[in-house]
């Protein structure tokens, strides 16, 4: 039973450390897209929204956009981004910012070093809230099962003198 105390908060430390590289190598890719220097002239192809939540009160939609562009090298390259602006629709002209290599990373978003800066350090803030919670949490639970020990199978064998 004490392992579940350890476990848990152990599996949530991995979600935590899957999410924080996650936001990291994100911030890398558009980076490297923004800092490249290339641009080319992109069209959107598709536009689409998902909606994730209860299904009740707390539904969030996300929209999408399918982008298209040719690289310098000659390679057509799709790629989909969320979060985009609303006022981008089918057809439209974009300019996509990327950088190449053996796997091309875009972008269609312009720009904003600061705004991206802002949030991946607020979400890697709140990881790590998350991830120090859970660490306290186990180095508390770990003095005080041991201070304490809560079901162990140890007795003390007490004798009493009679008269």
């Amino acid at each position: 039973m004490d392992a579940l105390f350890y476990v848990v908060p152990c599996l949530i430390l991995a979600i935590v450390l899957f999410f924080g590289f996650h936001a990291t190598r994100h911030w890398w890719q558009i980076r490297a897209a923004w800092n490249s220097g290339l641009t080319a002239e992109g069209h959107c192809l598709r536009t689409f929204t998902t909606t994730y939540g209860n299904g009740r009160d707390q539904v969030r939609t996300m929209l999408h956009h399918v982008y298209e562009f040719t690289a310098r090298d000659g390679r057509v390259v799709r790629f989909e981004e969320e979060g985009g602006p609303a006022t981008t629709v089918e057809g439209d002209i974009v300019t996509v910012h990327y950088a190449e290599g053996a796997r091309i990373v875009a972008t269609a978003r312009r720009p904003s070093r600061a705004g991206l800066a802002a949030s991946t350090v607020g979400v890697l803030a709140i990881l790590g809230v998350v991830a120090a919670i859970c660490v306290g949490f186990m180095i508390t639970y770990h003095d005080m099962s041991s201070e304490f020990p809560f079901g162990d199978d140890t007795t003390e064998s007490v004798t009493i003198e009679g008269n």
